[in-house]
C-alpha cells in the first residue's frame, strides 16, 4: 500500500521560511512524478508545485514562482517543498501527492496518491 507522509508545516511569521517534507513508501518512488498542492479555508485545492521523476523538470504556480522550490531525493524516498519569503496568503494546508507516470502535471485529479496534509500559517 502506498502511503505519503507530510511534515514540516508551522506557524511564521511573514517573510520567514519553512521546509516542507514527504516521505513515501509502497511504491518505486522513482518512477513517480510529485506535487505539492495546498488548501486554505473556504477555498479549492490548488496546485503548487511538480516535479518529475528524476528532478530534471518543475512547475510552480504563478504565485509561488521565484519563492518556493521542489526538490526530490530519490535515495530516501522523500520530496520537498521549500518555502522562502512567505505571506499570508500563503496560509494553507498543504498537501503532496504522487501520479503514476513519470511526467509533471498541474492537475490534481491525475495524482492518484495524496499525504494527511500539514498546516501552514503565516502571520503578518
Amino acid at each position: 500500500q502506498v502511503q505519503l507522509v507530510d511534515s514540516g508545516g508551522g506557524l511564521v511569521q511573514a517573510g520567514d521560511s519553512l521546509r516542507l517534507s514527504c516521505t513515501t513508501s509502497g511504491h518505486i518512488f522513482s518512477n513517480y512524478a510529485m506535487g505539492w498542492f495546498r488548501q486554505a479555508p473556504g477555498k479549492e485545492r490548488q496546485f503548487v508545485a511538480t516535479i518529475n521523476w528524476n528532478g530534471g523538470s518543475t512547475n510552480y504556480a504563478d504565485s509561488v514562482k521565484g519563492r518556493f522550490t521542489i526538490s526530490r531525493d530519490n535515495a530516501k524516498n522523500t520530496v520537498y517543498l521549500q518555502m522562502n519569503s512567505l505571506k499570508p496568503e500563503d496560509t494553507a494546508v498543504y498537501y503532496c501527492a504522487g501520479r503514476k507516470y513519470p511526467t509533471t502535471s498541474y492537475s490534481s485529479s491525475t495524482y492518484s496518491y495524496w499525504g494527511q496534509g500539514t498546516q501552514v500559517t503565516v502571520s503578518s
